[in-house]
């Protein structure tokens, strides 16, 4: 498979930049019939250079207006080289330099300087407009690039240009296929027969035909019904290739240009954003926190709030830490380059680098936020996974939720995550799902200090609902709080009862008193066997007031000494089983019987008779048909 690389146009209006694609690749990119009438570039257009066994050459082309900068973004957010158009004629004007500008705020890292229209020059102006030039690029990443002069009417200098083109290409590294694969929309149209059909560069990774597919922010999913590349359908698209994507069943107006095509579920749309912001030497003015501008990224606009995070004023030329507060959801990934143009009037001052598209949301901000970020920029691929695992809290991380908000692929994630539970600097909650050790901590000393509260609170409780100790540490996943309390109880930390958790060394200690007064209950119930008291009663003659509520009648009920039948009903256990081994007798004699039988067999009235049915039907040693119970299974 050829590798694809994206070049980009840039340059001023009617600088020629239309006229020499087509003549490089014989394609008119100008397709709208405003553009025909007008004779000016409004819209991205389209074409590429093919020359096997070389790299394919995908070519962007852009309106160089000032009014449709904002297209131009659309076009060059995926681009690898950049190709400056200069008319000869004319020499450098304001889109060039804003053109320029833009390409360097989004670090594409090598391109050429095309210099068109030169048949319309005498040569000494055309060196004049070389020495422009070369002042204009001097400490850009253009500087030292090759510079070609060109006319497209005459055919002069496009072989060199396209030699120039390929030897660029051959020097860009292809793009990975282990990322998760991205398609900023640049186009939606509609295809008679086929339906909604989106259009941009596949950024990272690889879409096939019959792939589900999500398209974000909107959440829109879809299967792949077909793929094109150069007009020509493909089973799938790599990183790097224009590619046309047919999706099935999604209507043309519930996808837009800035939406990303991804696979489902894995992508993140995020209304907050952090990283840096580095504003233009030519900035017109400062900017400060709460400044509102338009941030670009991929092929979206948003309007955004600037929260400068580690200086209350930016001045031109420098770079500071940034919050971004979008006014709609964004789709992007850690180490994408942004664009930010002001408000009004609509010029660009600056751009920066993404760094987290789900941040931490910090009571203080400044000093950690910061500190967070500058790990995140400056750190170790382990050093970032393990920051992100870190943030993420007691809930933990999986696998697929960390993909969109790292910028390393799935291969490659997985393995920084083996390393790092190797070291102990993550641990692992379930396959694929990780938790780091400060999470843990927090949550076991939660735990812990919740447990120590109750068993103060009450002390004749043998312990605390797993639920409840799970809400008051946190409210942690329950496979995380079940990773915990394994820990815990392997360490002989807890102790677990069935659904009941206590600290190992807590035991249930009654007074004197309080013995006397538990003794006296537990008899007073199994004397009475089949026909108990109620609690009020018990707790009375035993010399306590209170309900079933009271802490010493509960101690027998948790004990399992009491076992509620119904509400207010209990008996004592060893009464119940006396009761079930004679009801099974009878039963196995009369082979069905009736709430008379049973108050004959136990001598008891139906206010105990039909709760001590119901009680049997639900321990499954009798069933139920019509007014009569058989045994189960009989």
């Amino acid at each position: 498979m050829a590798k694809h690389v994206v070049v980009g146009t840039a340059g001023h209006i009617d600088h020629g930049k239309t006229s020499l694609v087509k003549a490089l690749t014989g394609i008119d990119t100008d397709r709208l019939p405003e553009e025909k009438a007008r004779g000016i570039t409004i819209d991205l257009g389209f074409a590429f250079l093919e020359d096997p066994p070389g790299p394919v050459i995908e070519i962007v082309d852009v309106p160089g207006h000032e009014r449709f900068v904002k297209n131009m973004l659309a076009g060059v957010g995926g681009i690898d080289l950049a190709m400056l158009v200069v008319a000869a004629d004319e020499g450098v004007m304001p889109q060039t330099r804003e053109h320029l500008a833009i390409c360097s705020l989004l670090h594409i890292k090598r391109g050429l300087v095309v210099l068109t229209k030169t048949d319309l020059v005498e040569r000494d102006w055309l060196e004049l407009v070389k020495d422009d030039v070369t002042a204009l690029v001097r400490g850009t990443f253009l500087e030292g690039a090759p510079r070609l002069a060109v006319s497209a009417k005459t055919g002069e200098g496009l072989s060199e240009l396209r030699a120039a083109l390929r030897t660029l290409a051959e020097t860009v590294a292809a793009r990975g296929l282990d990322q998760l694969p991205r398609l900023p929309i640049d186009r939606v149209f509609t295809v008679r027969g086929f339906g909604t059909v989106v259009t941009g560069t596949l950024t990272a990774g690889r879409l096939a035909v019959d792939d589900r597919v999500q398209v974000y922010p909107k959440g829109v999913e879809a299967k792949i019904r077909g793929l094109q590349t150069h007009g020509h359908p493909v089973p799938e698209a790599l990183a790097g290739q224009r590619t046309a994507i047919n999706l099935q069943g999604v209507e043309r107006a519930a996808v837009e240009r800035g939406d990303v095509v991804g696979l489902a579920g894995t992508l993140v749309a995020s209304s907050l954003v952090d990283g840096t912001l580095e504003l233009l030497a030519d900035a017109p003015r400062p900017v400060r926190s709460r400044t509102r501008v338009r941030f670009h990224v991929g092929t979206s606009e948003i309007m955004a709030r600037v929260l400068l995070l580690d200086t209350a004023e930016l001045e031109p030329g420098q770079t500071a830490a940034a919050r971004f507060r979008l006014e709609a959801p964004l789709v992007a990934l850690p180490g994408d380059r942004f664009v930010v143009r002001s408000y009004s009037p609509i010029v660009t001052i600056g751009g920066g680098t993404i760094l987290d598209v789900d941040p931490p949301r910090f009571k203080r901000k400044a000093p950690a936020l910061v500190a967070h970020l500058a790990l995140l920029q400056t750190g170790s691929p382990e050093v970032i996974v393990e920051e992100h695992v870190r943030h993420v809290g007691a809930s933990g991380a999986r696998l697929a939720t960390l993909l969109g908000r790292v910028p390393f692929g799935p291969e490659k994630l997985r393995g920084l995550l083996e390393r790092l539970v190797a070291q102990g600097r993550v641990l692992v909650v379930d396959r694929e799902w990780y938790l780091h050790p400060e999470s843990s901590a927090r949550l076991r000393a939660l735990a812990l200090a919740a447990l120590e509260a109750y068993h103060r609170a009450n002390p004749l409780k043998p312990g605390m609902s797993r639920e409840e100790l799970r809400v008051r540490a946190g409210g942690a996943d329950e496979r995380v709080f079940a990773t915990l309390l394994t820990a815990l109880e392997t360490e002989g930390v807890v102790a677990s009862d069935r659904d009941k958790v206590r600290r190992a060394s807590h035991q249930v200690r009654l007074t004197p008193e309080q013995q006397r007064v538990v003794d006296r209950i537990e008899q007073e119930f199994l004397q009475a066997a089949a026909s108990p008291p109620s609690p009020e009663e018990a707790l009375g003659r035993a010399g306590v007031s209170g309900g079933d509520e009271h802490e010493l009648f509960q101690f027998l009920v948790e004990g399992r000494k009491l076992v509620r039948v119904k509400e207010s009903l209990y008996f004592h256990a060893a009464a119940l089983d006396t009761i079930q081994n004679k009801v099974v007798a009878l039963l196995r004699e009369r082979k069905e019987i009736g709430p008379g039988d049973i108050k004959d067999l136990l001598g008891i009235s139906r206010k105990y008779a039909i709760p001590l049915l119901e009680h049997l039907d639900a321990r499954r040693v009798t069933v139920r048909t019509g007014e009569k119970r058989v045994l189960r299974g009989a």
